[in-house]
């Protein structure tokens, strides 16, 4: 498990950075943050030793990948039942339709993000995966038409 680190002043400009170019090379990163080559990657590697970065990705856009079925799931489980809490969540983790998955307060239990290639698609994930679940009372789902904002960049 990563320490706990406090991000200092210096290191916000740096995570920024990163943040929007993760390919950036580590000679542009000094340049751009006003720091020597080599107190960068020390910089760079402690924030990834201590879990601030926790990994470099590329972001896809998913209607040029065929994803074009965006959803917000809502799940109720009937039965808060140990074994079927954790069975839920063991197999939300290995559907690569659901993007994120939320434990929250309120009407639902669980929010998933799901993205599938198409209606016809979302249908077979429900009704072979979702309705499949004996703790699941019931499932909510909220057609995404249009999104607004996409950040996965976080404010510092």
């Amino acid at each position: 498990m990563a320490e706990r680190m406090t991000i200092h002043n210096e290191d916000r400009p740096l995570l920024n950075a990163l943040q929007a170019d993760g390919r950036i090379s580590n000679q542009d990163l000094a340049n751009t943050v006003a720091m020597s080559t080599s107190a960068c990657w020390r910089r760079v590697k402690s924030l990834e030793q201590a879990g601030v970065i926790e990994r470099y990705v590329a972001l896809l856009n998913p209607e040029a990948c065929g994803l074009t079925f965006h959803a917000m799931v809502h799940v109720v489980l009937h039965r808060h039942q140990a074994a079927h809490v954790q069975t839920f969540i063991e197999k939300v983790l290995t559907r690569p339709e659901v993007l994120d998955c939320f434990a929250t307060t309120g009407d639902a239990d669980y929010h998933l993000r799901v993205r599938c290639r198409d209606l016809e698609a979302y249908n077979t994930f429900l009704e072979d995966f979702l309705f499949g679940f004996e703790g699941v009372s019931n499932v909510k789902t909220n057609v995404i038409l249009r999104q607004l904002k996409h950040q996965t960049a976080l404010s510092l």
